[in-house]
């Protein structure tokens, strides 16, 4: 059979915006792997802590080289986002906040204080 239409079969996810809620869950997933991850530098960090002056040393240099504070620091901000959203959870799970307007309110709360605490970590320490 052929088609003489040139229009699209259905429309493409491009054409779609995607709600906050949404976002925020893909996120929570995705701070999740990352804390999975991130995690494995606190390991290494312990270990040459363990294993002596000289790979602590290592551990220190390369942890506290300018890229290894931007990946502590995007580790710290998933931390706080996760745990901001994490509480957000066990509120839902009292039932309070499925409404439409409270759910986009208290994801704006989650992303604001994550940012914040993550700045007051490394402001203070």
């Amino acid at each position: 059979m052929k088609t003489t239409s040139n229009r699209p079969l259905s429309p493409h996810l491009q054409v779609y915006k995607m709600p906050l809620p949404a976002v925020l869950s893909v996120l929570h997933r995705g701070t999740g792997i990352v804390l999975s991850i991130g995690s494995l530098l606190v390991v290494y960090w312990l270990t040459a802590l363990a294993a002596g002056p000289e790979a602590y040393a290592t551990a220190s240099g390369i942890l506290g080289s300018f890229l290894g504070k931007l990946v502590l620091f995007g580790w710290t901000w998933a931390l706080f986002y996760h745990l901001c959203n994490g509480v957000r959870h066990l509120l839902w799970d009292t039932g309070f906040g499925f409404d439409i307007p409270t759910t986009y309110l208290t994801g704006k709360v989650v992303l604001g204080a994550s940012a914040v605490l993550t700045l007051l970590l490394w402001l203070v320490a």
